[in-house]
């Protein structure tokens, strides 16, 4: 059964993210030395990429599993699948890119789920590891180990995403696939679902992600102008 804005099976996983990226950010500025800091990181990478690995290894294996519509290829699985080589590298380049990447697109996911099964099927849970997971990695990037996107930042990502669904759309073509919704809108309730039909959607998409990566970069703008005195 699809999972319902606003049900339980949507409010308690983000809850229980909340708590946890809480706990863990809190935990690790007060009780643990930087290289305790970059075990836990590490650690949160191999977790949300294995869940990513293993469930679609699980899929694959149990049958039925198409290259047309399971590949790990929508935005957020494939960062989640990847992750890991951020946690282990700790590359400045890759948290540029991924901020706006994650908070952008994982929190759309969030808000408006598209997951078909109920807890505590695998594919729910996977599901949630992969989106809350992703966040609760780029806010203990940011508030424990201290990484900070600059303006230019926000060009970098919204320029490797142009990549990004430049390879989508050659995918979705060869494959007759729809990844990262480029064919189509997704069947479950959606923000694009305000946007017009394909592919205007696309468009006015590529219109806003650009002023939407300046407002994610605001409250770092701010934050530093405050630190500096400037306001």
């Amino acid at each position: 059964m699809q999972v319902t804005i606003g049900s339980l099976e949507h409010i308690v996983p983000i809850l229980i993210a909340v708590i946890i990226a809480l706990y863990l950010i809190v935990f690790s500025n007060k009780k643990l030395n930087k290289q305790q800091q970059i075990t836990v990181f590490k650690s949160l990478g191999v977790f949300v990429s294995l869940t990513v690995l293993i469930y679609h290894l699980y899929a694959y294996f149990k049958g039925g599993y198409s290259i047309v519509t399971d590949l790990p290829l929508y935005l957020c699985s494939f960062m989640a699948l990847f992750i890991f080589t951020f946690t282990h590298s700790r590359k400045y380049w890759l948290y540029e890119i991924l901020l706006f990447w994650i908070i952008a697109g994982t929190s759309q996911a969030v808000i408006t789920p598209d997951v078909s099964n109920g807890f505590p099927n695998f594919a729910y849970l996977r599901y949630w590891i992969a989106h809350l997971g992703l966040l609760v990695i780029i806010f203990y990037a940011t508030f424990v180990l201290n990484m900070r996107p600059k303006f230019k930042s926000v060009f970098k990502s919204f320029l490797a995403l142009q990549l990004y669904m430049l390879l989508m759309f050659g995918i979705n073509y060869t494959l007759g696939g729809n990844y990262s919704y480029l064919n189509e809108k997704p069947k479950s309730a959606s923000l694009l679902d305000y946007l017009g039909d394909w592919p205007i959607y696309l468009l006015v998409v590529e219109i806003i992600i650009l002023p939407y990566f300046l407002l994610i970069y605001l409250p770092f703008y701010l934050s530093g102008k405050f630190k500096k005195g400037t306001i």
